[in-house]
């Protein structure tokens, strides 16, 4: 039987992609992945993560990334609400994963509160028959969706430093990350609008436009 685990790296933070990667594998093979040490990415560290990617593209059948970016995520964020809009548009591109992967059963890292509702989300876009396992905490319960979220970490990492190599430090992209806040702070001094980079729509990203305006008033 053909499984595949499909997880997200990025959803929160103010700058870089969504990224999504899915991994395909024969059932048979599963034991072989918690033999790597496969775990859900955050438990890991960046250079495990790596060395992690390059055995498990090795060892499965077939891997698939893919990204969204700022531009797309705002351009859903403000046409709807949030979370809503963001959900589904996040299970129509994990359809777009299985799609390309084409397994029997697809184990996937659900994004919504509802589980099961994600997973209905994500098979009504596919055109094949396959078991949906949509599950809270997946990358945790099932090494090949820890797989898949260890590629997805690994490939939004290197959007990252891509991004700082050409731009500056940067920080993680997280709006807990005071680098990340004094790149967005130095930014807008400068440039009096964010790079295209960044994702406008999100709260945060707002506010810190609105005080940096605020603060350029007072020195007029």
């Amino acid at each position: 039987m053909l499984i595949a685990g499909i997880d997200d790296a990025g959803r929160g933070p103010i700058i870089g992609p969504l990224v999504i990667a899915g991994v395909l594998i024969e059932e048979t093979e599963m034991s072989r992945l918690r033999l790597l040490g496969v775990k859900d990415s955050k438990m890991l560290s960046p250079k495990r993560r790596e060395q992690l990617a390059v055995s498990i593209k090795e060892l499965v059948l077939k891997h698939c990334v893919e990204s969204l970016s700022p531009e797309e995520i705002d351009r859903v964020v403000e046409t709807g609400r949030r979370l809503h809009r963001l959900n589904r548009l996040e299970a129509y591109t994990m359809a777009k994963v299985i799609e390309h992967l084409r397994p029997e059963v697809a184990y996937v890292d659900a994004s919504d509160v509802l589980a099961d509702r994600f997973g209905k989300h994500i098979a009504e876009r596919l055109t094949f028959k396959v078991k949906i396992v949509s599950e809270h905490k997946a990358d945790v319960k099932y090494p090949v969706v820890s797989a898949a979220s260890i590629i997805a970490k690994v490939e939004r990492d290197r959007a990252i430093q891509e991004l700082s190599d050409k731009y500056g430090e940067i920080g993680s992209g997280y709006v807990t990350d005071p680098r990340t806040i004094e790149f967005l702070e130095k930014w807008l001094a400068t440039h009096g609008s964010y790079p295209w980079f960044v994702r406008k729509s999100w709260k945060p990203a707002k506010e810190l436009r609105s005080k940096a305006n605020t603060s350029q008033r007072k020195l007029r």
